[in-house]
């Protein structure tokens, strides 16, 4: 038999090793990808978990990411200018400054479509600059390749 002959043998070890080498190629290349967007999206009424959310925000945007922030359930009140919470140790800031840095950082901020209606509030209560998210478009950046989804 001729050894410049390829057998089914030889075939298939050839087009495993490739196919091993072609996902090992994706692999490296996405672990070197950036995050270019990130949606936080908070429900939590804990002031040291919305606090969080928002350092790790801030943190995110000082690293070239673009910060989106859906705020829903009870965190929806951070939205509201009434809302006044205890600063959290130990930079002494409150979970709403740390929001109107990202903000200020180019951040968008929208309370869910369902926080309004649900509440005793109306658009006219938000901060300045705070929205009221749409479904479609919530969903749109939910599953948007390039947005890494965060939930607090």
């Amino acid at each position: 038999m001729d050894k410049s002959t390829i057998t089914p043998g030889r075939f298939a070890f050839m087009f495993l090793l490739m196919a091993v080498l072609l996902v090992l190629n994706v692999a490296i290349a996405k672990a070197d990808d950036k995050i270019d967007k990130a949606l936080i999206i908070l429900t939590s009424p804990s002031l040291q978990t919305q606090g969080m959310a928002m350092v790790l925000g801030n943190t995110m945007q000082a690293q070239g990411v673009q910060v989106d922030v859906l705020l829903c359930d009870t965190a929806g009140d951070l939205a509201l200018s009434a809302t006044q919470s205890p600063a959290l140790e130990p930079k002494k800031v409150t979970p709403e400054q740390l929001l109107a840095k990202l903000m200020t950082g180019g951040a968008t901020v929208n309370v869910c479509a369902l926080y309004l209606p649900n509440s005793s509030h109306d658009q006219s209560a938000l901060r300045n600059g705070i929205g009221v998210a749409t479904p479609p478009a919530m969903a749109k950046m939910m599953v948007n390749e390039d947005t890494r989804v965060f939930s607090f």
